[in-house]
């Protein structure tokens, strides 16, 4: 399996505050990836800074041969369209229908008319076990539905790298199994590069 991510000598964090430092690792394509520690251990400030939400304060992180942030922002804008993130919160739009949160990536980001994306919109949704959902508003279901649907849209572009901020994080046992199974299928169905942010050790393994 060829390498993927790569994370070489890697410092995080906050003004004065250095979250993390001397990481490195490497994800290999198509596997499935876990980042684990307890809560405030800087899982997600990490997360972030793969993810293009925050400058390193040292090393570098590596998608193929292309060092992201040492990269023009074209180029990082254009590797930033190959990923996809689903957040700890689910982060919807409460004002929008779950459709319409699954298909703005795709107005943004893709040629599609506004039926197409309502449509690949659609496909997602059902793709996660919510078909029919379409015109509900997040307020109107459960917060494992809400997961599944950001899971719905960090997938709407067909991206090759997912990250999962705390997919399991304040979900009852009976449905954070659920989301790690949806998370599991997805990775063996599209071959997708999965990596997962997690204090949930059971969820891990």
């Amino acid at each position: 399996m060829s390498l993927q991510v790569r994370v070489e000598g890697l410092a995080v964090g906050y003004g004065e505050r250095v979250v993390q430092r001397d990481l490195d690792f490497a994800v290999p394509r198509a596997s499935v990836f876990a980042i684990i520690g307890g809560s405030g251990s800087g899982k997600s400030t990490v997360m972030r800074a793969l993810t293009g939400l925050l400058e390193p304060r040292a090393g570098r992180i590596l998608y193929g041969e292309d060092s992201y942030w040492e990269l023009p922002s074209a180029r990082r804008d254009a590797i930033l369209a190959r990923i996809g993130v689903m957040y700890q919160g689910g982060a919807l739009w409460s004002g929008m229908t779950l459709a319409e949160n699954v298909a703005l990536p795709l107005e943004e980001h893709s040629t599609l008319s506004a039926a197409e994306c309502r449509d690949m919109a659609s496909l997602k949704l059902a793709l996660v076990g919510l078909g029919g959902f379409e015109d509900h508003y997040p307020a109107e279901i459960s917060g494992g539905m809400r997961k599944r649907v950001g899971v719905a849209r960090a997938l709407a572009l067909d991206p090759e790298i997912v990250y999962f901020d705390e997919p399991s994080a304040g979900l009852d046992p009976v449905t954070a199994a659920e989301i790690d199974n949806l998370i599991r299928k997805l990775n063996e169905v599209f071959a997708i590069t999965t990596i997962v942010v997690t204090h949930d050790l059971a969820s891990a393994h």
